[in-house]
């Protein structure tokens, strides 16, 4: 029977989608910007080469969670509570992901979109939106632009839809909000089989810097960030991945006003530089991190442990050292200083699966020190300091459990502890440890 070359045509664009779709159910994203190598390729099945392939994934993240006191301050475990509140339900995520790529008629990668967005009780936003494009006459380099993760570190990176912590640690929430930027990356890794070097791969990208924090560039500077990373190397007995990371940026000042730790009568301040020179000079952000992740390669009880260091310079206001979303400026629309202090903070993760890989044991230790400078009782108004500049320790501990391929379920609990000082409010430990009961579906 004849058919329309066209419809036929439709038809076979059709088949290639639906069998996609369906390879997205056993194929689970782990990192936010998934680059291509030959493995990758291979996994997602592609079926045509002269129409491309398009997939869809997503997950949703209902949760209920309890705090130690009405109104505790857990923006980092997912928000603050309301004033008179310390239980809540949440939809702490509601992902939806579409994948487009084409390849090459020798099967290589060519060209890649994808798509994400983020909907939850509180509106829906754009979180992923970004192409690449692959080079292929010495498979080595790829480019991607638009809205994607920035290639620092490995917590950054790693999806939430398989993290098994709730959340990520202080540390990174702070110094990259919402992960992602707006801006262009180029990554070096080789493609061809045989490559000597192709579980190494360089990362160079320049960015906006402000990322999903505000709604657009504000200033003229922008961040440079490089990473060299090793793709997991297999032992006998065990893997090994990790890499070393570094991001050149900073903000340029608006005011002859700016604020710097200085030592004066060897005690630590916050002192003001008044010059005009400081107007249009950039105020420095230059982190420095690196990371490694061991795990053992038994399915049934095998331990992971992952670990990550970042220090260095970081230019935020006189109440946060969050890099700033916009303009930071006061009630009355009045510019504001900045503030850059010198920081430090890690995380270290352990994940110990029981037995069945339905069931894993979670540790999680966090630190971040947002002023290295000064410690405890050093740390008061008088100083020129604030809560900016106080240091949390985070422990969580929890319990992991897979019902099915596409359900799961975390009791999660964190134990947030600050430093004590001078400072009204940070006198003792607050009270903001949480509870989370989180469930996850995907597909």
């Amino acid at each position: 029977m004849y058919r329309h070359p066209a419809k036929l045509k439709s038809t076979y664009f059709f088949i290639t989608a639906v069998l996609l779709f369906i390879s997205t159910l056993v194929h689970a994203q782990r990192t936010i910007n998934d680059v291509m190598d030959s493995t990758t390729v291979n996994h997602l099945l592609i079926i045509s080469k002269k129409y491309g392939s398009l997939s869809f994934s997503g997950y949703l993240q209902p949760q209920f969670q309890v705090a130690q006191s009405n109104g505790a301050q857990a923006e980092y475990q997912g928000g603050n509570f309301g004033e008179f509140t310390n239980n809540r339900f949440r939809l702490r995520r509601g992902r939806l992901r579409a994948d487009y790529m084409m390849l090459t008629e020798d099967g290589s990668p060519s060209t890649y979109f994808v798509l994400q967005f983020d909907g939850t009780e509180q509106g829906v936003a754009i979180r992923d939106f970004w192409g690449r494009y692959y080079e292929n006459k010495w498979k080595i380099l790829a480019v991607t632009l638009g809205l994607s993760g920035r290639p620092f570190g490995n917590e950054l990176q790693l999806s939430s839809s398989v993290r098994e912590a709730p959340e990520r640690g202080r540390m990174s929430q702070i110094l990259m909000k919402t992960e992602r930027d707006l801006g262009v990356t180029f990554t070096l890794n080789p493609r061809w089989k045989d490559a000597t070097l192709k579980n190494l791969v360089f990362d160079f990208g320049i960015y906006n810097g402000q990322g999903l924090a505000g709604p657009g560039e504000f200033d003229n500077s922008k961040d440079f960030i490089f990473r060299l990373s090793h793709k997991t190397y297999a032992f006998n007995q065990f893997t090994i991945a990790g890499g070393i990371s570094t991001l050149q940026g900073g903000l340029n000042h608006r005011l002859p006003v700016s604020y710097k730790m200085n030592r004066i009568n060897d005690q630590w301040r916050m002192e003001k530089d008044s010059t005009a020179s400081t107007v249009n000079k950039v105020a420095p952000r230059r982190y420095y991190g690196a990371d490694i992740q061991l795990a053992t390669k038994t399915k049934s009880w095998k331990s992971e442990l992952r670990a990550e260091v970042i220090s260095g310079l970081q230019t935020g206001t006189s109440t946060t050292s969050a890099t700033p979303g916009t303009y930071p400026v006061d009630n009355k629309s009045v510019a504001l200083p900045y503030y850059t202090r010198t920081f430090n903070g890690a995380y270290l993760t352990f994940v110990q699966t029981l037995n069945s890989t339905d069931n894993q044991l979670i540790l999680k230790y966090d630190w971040y020190d947002p002023n290295a400078k000064v410690k405890g009782m050093d740390i008061s108004a008088d100083k020129g300091l604030s809560p900016a500049d106080v240091r949390f320790d985070t422990f969580g501990f929890g319990f992991l459990h897979h019902f099915n391929p596409h359900f799961k379920a975390v009791l999660y609990y964190d134990i947030v502890r600050n430093e004590s000082t001078q400072l009204s409010g940070y006198t003792a430990d607050r009270k903001d440890n949480v509870l989370t009961l989180r469930t996850q579906f995907y597909f």
